[in-house]
């Protein structure tokens, strides 16, 4: 969809406080705003605040919260309030002694409270006084008073430039600067009592952060996330997710992206990141000399990345560091920070957030794998004959080797079954699933010989999903059946499959493991991964450590020979200008597939006002819980289902879209499809409402003089009662245009009384007396 016509839809929820046995729409129309859209808000007025960088933002109700941070000469310790309604600055009431001025302190909001910590005090301008801090100070928003926090005990060391949060009524505070090093300590005090409060120190687990400043920090989904910031000489670009239950820090690995796919953002410190549903959204910060105003947004669920390309009717915020951001509703503010020759800004910009629910598709297929529900074919692999099930639809999209397997098992399948019902006939000479009932379809086993089962099981995991798990770290036995994997994927021809086991194993290859590895590519012949090996092996820094251990004396001859002639002569790198085959992905095959490159895999008739649709039975199951049930313990015995919408059939245009959604995850539709699948995700039992909400932005944007009545009539016969309500609307503010339309005639009864009631409340008290005088 292009950006211009975009919009944000809502959420979409059920009202179940209905009785009747129709379930009702509510579709929460309200003000649009173009997704991804940057608008420039009115800026601080002089009179007001000063611009400002280093400061902190809080979102409370309906206003941004600005306090501290410097203008460029002074620390400042006002605090500022934005109204997003009103779109107006003001300074905020405050009563009693707020925190001395500073900047680089922290600020979060608990309760109906904003809690300020730290940050670096003194006379900038004059260079005197100057420290960080270890404070803690409360603003109560209702009173306005401000009042500090005497706490007993042990005390976190004074820090600037750290980063806070509020998870489960605590304030949690990690790393910052502490005047002379960086900090990666963590502490927490719980915000509910005040009288006992005291600071504690958590014992932290797991892969760290190095000891960093300048940073920031988000919660999504119960984890708190740190990205990259200043931390001594390396600035990385990593990100890390910290467990609140069980206090444990995990580096989000980047290396297994594939090449082609999204990279993570420049390292960077002075940035922004806030989280909203599912996603983090950083934003500007200082990356290797620039000032990027890229945004940035990863998704916590399918942990990739992306650059949100801005909507065509976008005012841009230039690059920028030291700002701040909070998020209200389903939109950033984003306020002030240091932009180009050191200057201060006093801006405030709006980004709208798009809310669409998740694509569910690679996790309705992996749940497929995982449940092996409808299986219909089985793996016999290799001289063990282990056997592993799998769904012939599935395989036959992904995977053109595996598929020509099948259809010989099905060749012999056939002609065994001729032979045993001693059948004479030539027809389906060509060989395929479909010369068979689905009905009286017997399990299909197609043995591979050079395939065992472990691998093939992650093999085919992949084929479901699009991934296989990352291998532990520096667990050589996870990292060599990874080589397995790979090796069955050159053999299979996957080449997105390849790309992703060389690029989990040069990620996990370590000091520990390098050798093992070396001597299993050796023996596989995979003489890409022995090449990363054995450039490993070499380094300065690794080479005197590898040798001195007990598995290089247990290497063969040969590959130490081929070590040592390395070390005392690298060869010459060759840089090769063609492009890398990173293969399809599951979108895109399950796209092929519906389009004509699985017809000959169908076993499933789906009619459609008595016409028929061949479709696969697995895809529907693993897509809706309808069909899931249908198959499960309704199977009809013909194999074919009648297919509607509640009492109503679709059209055959609305059925192919839903057909495109269920195949590969497609919402891109007419119009007019958007009124028969308005309950489509409700009657089939989709994985969430993700159609119903671009249903919704389809018709919100798309409703005309010219096809309002037709929606009305479809909103009311679906029960769509917010989308009755809009169109409703739209009639009233053009009825001398809609009055128009031949289709008024053709109206219900019911629905032209609708129309007569909705005229009626939209005529104001001075029209009704204007038109009581003309008559």
């Amino acid at each position: 969809m292009s950006c211009k016509s975009t919009k944000v839809a809502p959420s979409v929820d059920f009202d179940h406080s209905c009785s009747d046995s129709v379930e009702y729409l509510t579709l929460n129309f309200g003000p649009f705003e173009t997704v991804h859209r940057w608008r420039r808000l009115p800026p601080c007025d002089e009179f007001v605040g000063a611009r400002r960088s280093k400061h902190t933002v809080v979102a409370y109700r309906d206003a941004i919260y600005v306090f501290g941070g410097d203008n460029g000469k002074n620390m400042l310790n006002d605090l500022l309030r934005f109204d997003v309604k009103d779109c107006s600055w003001c300074r905020a009431f405050t009563t009693g002694t707020p925190p001395a001025p500073r900047y680089h302190h922290s600020a979060v909001v608990y309760g109906s409270s904003m809690f300020v910590f730290g940050g670096y005090t003194g006379d900038i301008y004059s260079n005197s006084n100057l420290k960080n801090k270890n404070d803690l100070f409360e603003y109560k928003f209702a009173t306005g008073q401000w009042t500090e926090w005497k706490v007993e005990g042990s005390l976190p060391v004074a820090r600037s430039a750290h980063g806070a949060t509020v998870y489960s009524d605590k304030l949690w505070i990690f790393a910052g600067y502490d005047g002379n090093a960086r900090l990666n300590d963590m502490w927490t005090i719980n915000l509910q009592d005040r009288e006992h409060a005291c600071w504690e120190e958590i014992e932290q687990s797991g892969e760290i952060p190095p000891s960093c400043c300048n940073f920031p920090v988000a919660v999504c989904r119960d984890k708190m996330f740190v990205f990259s910031g200043q931390s001594g000489a390396k600035i990385t670009n990593n990100l890390f997710q910290f467990e609140f239950k069980g206090h444990m820090w995990t580096r989000i690995p980047t290396e297994h992206l594939l090449r082609g796919s999204p990279p993570p953002p420049q390292r960077r410190y002075g940035h922004t990141m806030v989280a909203f549903d599912r996603q983090l959204y950083v934003f500007g910060g200082a990356a290797d000399n620039t000032l990027p105003n890229e945004l940035h947004c990863y998704d916590v669920d399918s942990q990739s990345w992306e650059v949100i390309h801005p909507s065509m009717d976008s005012e841009m915020p230039s690059g920028r560091l030291f700002h701040a951001a909070a998020v209200i509703q389903d939109a950033m503010y984003i306020f002030g920070g240091t932009v180009d020759n050191n200057v201060r800004s006093g801006e405030m910009y709006r980004f709208q957030f798009s809310c669409y629910p998740k694509c569910t598709l690679h996790e309705d297929y992996g749940k497929l794998w995982e449940n092996r529900q409808f299986c219909d074919v089985e793996f016999i692999l290799g001289e063990r004959e282990e056997r592993v099930l799998g769904h012939i639809a599935i395989v036959t999209a992904r995977c053109q080797w595996l598929r020509k397997k099948i259809l010989q098992a099905w060749d012999r399948q056939r002609q065994k079954t001729k032979q045993d019902s001693c059948e004479e006939s030539d027809e389906g000479a060509a060989g395929g699933p479909r010369d068979i009932p689905a009905s009286n379809r017997p399990m299909l086993e197609v043995s591979i010989r050079e395939a065992e089962a472990q691998p093939f099981e992650v093999l085919m995991q992949f084929l479901y999903t699009d991934k296989i798990q990352y291998p532990r770290r520096g667990h050589v036995q996870d990292v060599l059946l990874i080589m397995d994997v790979y090796k069955l994927a050159l053999s299979f021809q996957l080449s997105r499959l390849e790309q992703l086991c060389v690029q989990y194993i040069e990620a996990s290859v370590d000091l520990q493991n390098v050798l093992s590895v070396c001597e299993n590519a050796n023996k596989l012949q995979l003489d890409q991964l022995k090449e990363h090996c054995l450039n490993f092996v070499v380094k300065e820094s690794h080479f005197n450590q590898v040798i001195m251990t007990k598995e290089f004396e247990r290497l063969s001859t040969p590959l130490i020979v081929e070590i040592v002639r390395r070390k005392q002569q690298p060869p010459l790198r060759l840089y090769s200008d063609q492009p890398v085959d990173i293969g399809t992905s599951l979108v895109q095959d399950m796209k092929a597939y519906l389009e004509g490159g699985g017809l000959e895999f169908c076993d499933i008739v789906l009619l459609l006002d008595g016409q028929p649709r061949p479709a696969h039975k697995a895809i529907l199951a693993a897509r809706s819980s309808y069909f899931e049930a249908m198959f499960r313990s309704f199977m009809p015995v013909d194999g074919q289902v009648n297919i509607s919408i509640g009492e109503m059939v679709p059209s055959k245009q609305a059925f192919e879209s839903m057909l495109r959604y269920i195949y590969y995850g497609d919402v891109n539709m007419p119009p007019e499809d958007s009124l028969y699948l308005f309950a489509a995700p409700y009657y089939y039992g989709f994985s969430n409402n993700r159609l119903q909400a671009y249903c919704k932005q389809n018709l919100e944007m798309n409703v005309t003089v010219e096809n309002v009545l037709q929606i009305l009539e479809a909103a009311d016969k679906t029960q769509a009662l917010d989308m009755k309500k809009h169109c409703l609307h739209i009639i009233v503010h053009q009825f001398i245009k809609v009055s128009k339309l031949p289709n008024l005639r053709s109206l219900s009864q019911l629905l032209l009384l609708d129309i007569i009631e909705s005229l009626a409340t939209h005529i104001s008290d001075k029209q009704c007396a204007e038109m009581g005088s003309d008559i």
